[in-house]
């Protein structure tokens, strides 16, 4: 008999907003990507220097996977309460703490990441070739360069939070969550991931939106195609 699983919380950033759940954390008006999510780092007390040298994408994904991941772990959000000179971003926003997930350490070990979006590491890519075309300095960053392949945001989260499962980053044209359900479901029903940390992830330009939730054996919401529609949808 097939276990059910459950979307135990999902996190949203776009149109300079962050909001955990359906609750707005963080907003703040922001001409480009970058100084917004300099501002958000900020805001959650993030203490994280690698952050400032990854590429646009990864600042992303990163900042989502924050969100979701810390949340979960108690003494994290003690220090968060600790540290917050504006506050727990939290506090108006109180999040359920999964009671299976109190060793956080081994279920973080054992969680699963599977991560997708429309232009792969397109931004970095530009801004590769524009390094290449460049007859004044055309010697290639390496330091861009580690960054145009998508799934680098992946290893950016996994070190962060000492993931240790199985990962894959897909490319579709849009969130496709029949695939993401169905194959995360397949780790989950096989014993291969405790728990995982799905979404959709995109980049390109002035174009940005990450929607990234997690699937876990207890919760409220039923992880089915119909309710991350639904979830997706949520402003």
């Amino acid at each position: 008999m097939e276990s059910k699983h459950y979307i135990s919380s999902y996190c949203h950033i776009k149109a300079n907003r962050i909001s955990l759940n359906g609750n707005v954390l963080f907003e703040e008006a922001a001409d480009d990507l970058v100084p917004f999510m300099k501002l958000a780092y900020r805001n959650f007390k993030t203490d994280y220097p690698k952050f400032f040298k990854m590429d646009r994408l990864s600042k992303l994904a990163f900042l989502a996977a924050e969100v979701l991941l810390l949340d979960r772990t108690p003494s994290a959000r003690g220090q968060s309460q600790e540290n917050s000179s504006h506050g727990n971003p939290f506090q108006n926003n109180p999040v359920h703490v999964d009671p299976s997930l109190e060793n956080s350490s081994r279920k973080n070990q054992n969680t699963a990441i599977i991560l997708s979006n429309r232009a792969s590491s397109l931004d970095t890519d530009r801004k590769y070739q524009e390094s290449i075309f460049d007859t004044d300095n055309f010697y290639p960053s390496p330091a861009v360069f580690v960054y145009t392949l998508p799934n680098i945001c992946i290893g950016e989260i996994s070190i962060r939070h000492k993931l240790r499962s199985e990962n894959s980053f897909f490319i579709f044209d849009a969130f496709n969550p029949g695939f993401m359900k169905d194959y995360s479901e397949s780790l989950l029903q096989t014993g291969k991931a405790d728990q995982i940390l799905c979404g959709w992830v995109d980049v390109d330009g002035d174009s940005y939106e990450a929607f990234l939730y997690l699937v876990s054996p207890t919760g409220e919401r039923l992880h089915t195609e119909q309710q991350l529609i639904k979830l997706y949808a949520t402003p």
